[in-house]
């Protein structure tokens, strides 16, 4: 398996992954979204790959709030189905792990749904730990 940076190749195995997640998107929406995030220093998008197929990916992001140190925060990260249990989620932490720590973030974050417990698991064997609940709330805004 091989861990490396997201390309414009990858856009439609990145679009069929995020649907596993819950996330329905379109490979061209997808090209749009990755392309922007490339064009960014604060986020790196990541993929396994085996046997010449992309098997899973992790966004990491850099994040800064006014009332917090800063931090990298895994943004997303989907294993497809029939490939997990065989650490390649570990692999994409390390690399997301590796990538926040040469940036200098000294904290790893992620945020999993309720009702991910499968992945809550995940994490926690991993080292990752609770430390808080919240809920998220969006206001659809406008479009002029």
């Amino acid at each position: 398996m091989t861990i490396r940076e997201a390309g414009p190749d990858d856009v439609a195995a990145l679009a069929a992954l995020s649907g596993e997640l819950g996330y329905s998107s379109t490979p061209g929406e997808m090209a749009d979204r990755l392309a922007m995030l490339r064009q960014r220093s604060a986020d790196a998008v990541f993929v396994a790959e085996a046997d010449g197929e992309v098997i899973a990916w992790l966004h990491v992001a850099g994040m800064l709030f006014l009332e917090s140190p800063p931090f990298a925060e895994v943004a997303g990260l989907v294993v497809a189905e029939n490939q997990r249990g065989k650490g390649t989620g570990k692999q994409l932490l390390a690399a997301a792990a590796e990538w926040a720590t040469a940036r200098g973030y000294r904290k790893l974050r992620v945020r999993s749904n309720v009702i991910r417990k499968d992945a809550h698991r995940f994490y926690e064997r991993e080292g990752y730990r609770r430390i808080k609940e919240q809920v998220v709330l969006d206001l659809e805004l406008k479009k002029d």
